[in-house]
Order: structure tokens, then C-alpha cells, then sequence
């Protein structure tokens, strides 16, 4: 593949009020993240993309600042065009090429983004695009006047990339014509001759409910769901409080840890960190650390959520089961479920947690100690 030299810049349009759908096409759900959200990790992937400029109202905004924090923003325009313009004013000058592409196609691969940077600098103008697969007829009432020759068709794409000088000069020459679909038309009209870089068909533009449902069959492929198990043992201690899946319960002992000593948040982080295959909480938080003496495990267990993110999964299930003599923990499970869904934010109906006795068996049975069995399953979308 061709190399650019110098950064390029991306002008996302994301400008429709999307009446056909219902809502915004650009902020429905695909495979758990909005669709726009997965356009613009499209291009936080292409390694020549230094800044991305999101052409979209103001109220869709928010969705976009809960997974970026340096993305800049354009008003939409009345037209495509329009709203292409003013995306481009706020590109930065010294970038030497620029991407436009359509908000609402999530699913573009980041290596065919960069090869048609790369053939646009070398060329002055590329556009992804694939080959027609249907045949094509020109049709006049109701009749097929003409059968066009299907080996020579392509269907257009974006991004849509040139060298910066190009798109300024076609958008100030024929930027305010009515009857173009995309920029391309106009860089044309310069006589600068567009190439083509063969895309492919994932790369769809979600415009109806059909669409949505082939994109969430594209994404659920790089979907992985994996279980981790976890384990945790602590004695009890009276005159200690005692914790467990972050919250108090009442009894004379509590757990004895170098933490607070909730051994159900302990075990479920394990899991989770088991699931993630990123170790487990004593790398985290080593007992031989007394900066951290007497923390509480809810605190790990939000540096383990900040884990989760980083390896873009989500905790889609939790189990727990506490093996104690004592307290008698049943009731408490309606608490430490309500506690546990807070403190993993995740769904009620999605959180498990109950207890066995040990059957006065032991430490445990003589209620000197307690321990926890916990499971978790997350879901990995590459």
C-alpha cells in the first residue's frame, strides 16, 4: 500500500435529522456503541488521520464526548454540500490531504481509508468504491430504454480524499451547485481526474431499517464473549465491619484484609480480570503497598471497570456465591444485588449473588471464616 507523507485530516458528516429511521441514523445502536461513535473509531484507527471534524448537531454532540474528548465540531449546513463547506473551514490549513466521509458508514475498514489518502495525495483526488453487482437499466415510463454495460460501473463510496488545494479550489468554485450528490462531482469539473480504490461491501451507508440489520450482522462476527472465574478467602474479625459486593452488612466480625476485605468484590474482579486474561487484583493493589491499607473495594473495583473499557469490552454477566457459617446472608441479597449492579453499572437482571452454609464444617463452619466463588462473562468486540 501506498504511504502519505504529512497528516490528513477527516470531515465526518453526520448532519441528518434521519426521519426515515425514527431518530438520527447516525445515533442508533450497532452492536452496543451509536453508529456515528463507530465511524469515528473508523478513523481514530487510520495512522495519517491527526484531526477529525464532526459535522452534526449540537444535541448529538454528548453521545460523541462520552467516548472522545478531542473531536471538533461544525454546524450542519441545509445541504451535504453545505455541511461538507463548513467542515472543511475548520480543518487545520497545514494538513495536506482531507477525507470527507458520511457519518452514517460506520463499518469502513481504516486500511482502505489510508489508501485512498495515500492515493489522493500522489493524484490529487481518490474514492473508495466498489464494482456494480446488479445489472443497471435507464428506464422512462415504466420501460427499460437502455441496458448500461455493468463491467465499467462503480458503485461510489467515501471517504472521499484529496490533496487540500484540490477541495478548496472545487468548493469555492462549485461548491453552491444544487444537483451534486458529492464533492467528487465538483473536483471533477476542475479537471482534476478522481481514481478509484477498490473498497469493499461492508462498507455500506446505513440509510434504511435493512441496512441497520446487515451492519449488526457485520459487527457481531468481532464480537467475543469469554467467562473468567475468581476466587476469594478471608477470616473474620470482631470489631470489624463487614462488607460485602460494596455494601454493609451488620455483625459483630467483618473480614480481616489488607483492603476493606469485601471478598465478593474480590472475587468478581478476578473474574473479570480472568475474563480480560489482565491478571488479577493483587498485581493491581499489592498487599505490601501501605499507601493503600484499608481501601475500599469499590474503588478496585472501578479501576477494574476503567480495564474493562480500555480493552473495549463490557461485563455482560456476574455471579457470586459467599460459603459462610455466618452471618446468615439471605436477607441480604435483594442489598448486595442492587449494590453490586452500581458498582459494576451494569443491569439488575444481569447480576447474580447468593450464599451456602459450610455446614459447621472447619473454619468457615466454626464461623472463623468466609469465602466467595465468583464468575463473570464479558463481551470483547474487536
Amino acid at each position: 500500500m501506498k504511504e502519505t507523507t504529512g497528516f490528513s485530516s477527516a470531515v465526518i458528516v453526520a448532519g441528518g435529522s434521519g426521519t426515515r429511521m425514527g431518530c438520527p441514523k447516525q445515533l442508533l445502536p450497532l452492536g452496543g456503541k451509536p453508529v456515528l461513535v463507530r465511524t469515528v473509531e473508523a478513523f481514530k484507527k487510520a495512522p495519517s488521520v491527526r484531526q477529525i471534524v464532526v459535522v452534526t448537531p449540537e444535541e448529538n454532540r454528548s453521545v460523541l464526548n462520552a467516548y472522545f474528548s478531542d473531536l471538533i465540531y461544525a454546524a450542519p449546513g441545509s445541504t451535504r454540500l453545505e455541511s461538507v463547506k463548513n467542515g472543511f473551514a475548520l480543518t487545520d490549513p497545514s494538513a495536506k490531504t482531507v477525507a470527507v466521509h458520511d457519518g452514517a458508514r460506520p463499518l469502513v475498514n481504516p486500511q482502505h481509508i489510508e489508501a485512498c489518502l495515500a492515493e489522493a495525495a500522489e493524484h490529487g483526488a481518490a474514492v473508495l468504491a466498489v464494482p456494480v453487482k446488479d445489472t443497471v437499466k435507464i428506464c422512462k415510463d415504466g420501460a427499460v430504454e437502455k441496458t448500461l454495460d455493468r463491467s465499467v460501473l462503480w458503485a461510489a463510496q467515501t471517504p472521499q480524499c484529496y490533496r487540500r488545494e484540490v477541495l478548496a479550489e472545487a468548493l469555492a468554485k462549485f461548491g453552491a451547485e444544487k444537483d451534486a450528490t458529492d464533492e467528487s462531482q465538483l473536483v471533477e469539473k476542475t479537471g482534476v481526474k478522481v481514481r478509484v480504490v477498490p473498497s469493499d461491501y461492508k462498507n455500506n451507508k446505513i440509510t434504511t431499517p435493512e441496512d441497520l440489520v446487515f451492519a449488526e450482522a457485520l459487527v457481531s462476527e468481532n464480537v467475543q464473549y469469554r467467562t473468567g472465574f475468581g476466587f476469594d478467602l478471608h477470616r473474620l474479625k470482631p470489631g470489624r465491619k463487614l462488607y460485602l459486593g460494596g455494601t454493609e452488612i451488620p455483625h459483630t466480625k467483618g473480614f480481616l484484609g489488607h483492603s476493606d476485605g469485601d471478598l465478593v468484590l474480590h472475587a468478581l474482579c478476578d473474574a473479570v480480570l480472568g475474563a480480560l486474561c489482565a491478571g488479577e487484583i493483587g498485581i493491581l493493589f499489592p498487599p505490601t503497598d501501605e499507601s493503600i491499607k484499608g481501601i475500599s473495594s469499590v474503588t478496585i473495583a472501578k479501576k477494574v471497570l476503567e480495564i474493562v473499557r480500555a480493552h473495549k469490552a463490557e461485563i455482560v454477566h456476574i455471579d457470586a456465591t459467599v460459603i459462610t457459617q455466618e452471618p446468615k446472608i439471605k436477607p441480604h441479597y435483594d442489598a448486595v444485588r442492587k449494590s453490586l449492579s452500581e458498582v459494576f453499572e451494569m443491569p439488575l437482571e444481569s447480576v447474580s449473588f447468593k450464599s451456602k452454609s459450610h455446614e459447621h464444617v472447619g473454619e468457615i463452619g466454626r464461623g472463623e471464616a468466609a469465602m466467595c466463588h465468583a464468575v463473570a462473562t464479558v463481551k470483547i468486540t474487536q
